[in-house]
């Protein structure tokens, strides 16, 4: 076989073509036809376990990772650092000091505003003052397991998000029934953001022409805000985690005593953990 140096990158050895391959190059001989790759060991129940342990690992840290660098993109636009740095704006300094993009760069800033609202319900609440910290790692700390797309979608609602968090979490409080330790801290949490997340636009303010239509809109405002209470009474007992058909067995005896039906209830319970009056529908509206 003869090789030729490569005159122009990639600078490699060039196999050329002799008579002894009939032209073909590159063909490989007898033996290395034979050689066969190394068998895969079977993969087990434990090394599965094992693997899915070090992706979920891998996840979190990536989580972590978003909110520590999200919050020191606010603090940065915040102090408007790129005019000490004579950038003409905050997206020339993006693409300057970072090579990324206006849509990425404001995106993070999405991500940092709904974090901070999140971070600030949970660190107002008495039971959590341990984690009361504006430090950027202080708050990505608290691993709420939110996707970056998840924290975007809310981020225009994040006052929302914050208001929520804090109505469960004192209610939990006040209920006694469950510590309100990180697990679930975490948990009231990500119910929220899927709520608000998931909630359609508010109803229009304007009211009705018509004054029977207005009439009987009230009719339905109030007993939408009834359901709401009762709903938040319901989930004193059964809160937030607890699915629909755990939750019908803990409220059964419940709406037995005051002579409501399971189903309102529950529609109840569905309507104020997510604010949608569309779980009323077919029950209670």
């Amino acid at each position: 076989m003869r090789y030729l140096l490569a005159t122009t990158p990639p600078y490699a050895l060039v196999l050329l073509a002799g008579p002894e391959d009939e032209g073909v190059v590159g063909e490989h001989d007898e033996d290395q036809e034979h050689v066969a790759e190394p068998a895969r060991p079977p993969l087990t129940a434990a090394r599965a376990r094992e693997m899915t342990a070090g992706l979920r690992e891998a996840m979190d840290h990536v989580r972590r990772s978003v909110a520590v660098l999200a919050a020191r993109v606010r603090d940065a636009h915040t102090a408007r650092v790129w005019v000490l740095l004579g950038h003409s704006s905050w997206e020339s300094y993006c693409d300057a000091e970072f090579g990324i993009s206006r849509a990425q760069a404001y995106r993070l800033l999405d991500v940092a505003r709904a974090l901070a609202a999140i971070h600030s319900a949970v660190t107002a609440h008495a039971d959590a003052s341990r984690t009361r910290d504006s430090d950027p790692e202080a708050a990505a700390a608290l691993d709420y397991g939110l996707s970056q797309r998840a924290l975007i979608a809310v981020s225009s609602r994040a006052d929302d998000v914050a208001e929520l968090i804090t109505r469960r979490l004192t209610t939990l409080a006040h209920s006694g029934l469950q510590a309100l330790g990180e697990a679930t801290v975490r948990a009231v949490v990500r119910q929220a953001v899927r709520d608000i997340r998931t909630a359609p636009p508010p109803p229009p303010t304007d009211p009705p022409a018509d004054p029977t239509v207005a009439a009987l809109r009230r009719v339905v405002d109030d007993l939408a805000a009834s359901s709401h209470a009762i709903g938040e009474l319901m989930l004193e007992v059964a809160p937030v985690y607890p699915s629909d058909t755990d939750a019908a067995d803990i409220l059964a005896l419940l709406c037995e005593q005051i002579g409501e039906p399971l189903d309102h209830g529950l529609a109840a319970r569905r309507y104020a953990m997510s604010g949608d009056r569309r779980a009323l529908h077919g029950t209670v509206l």
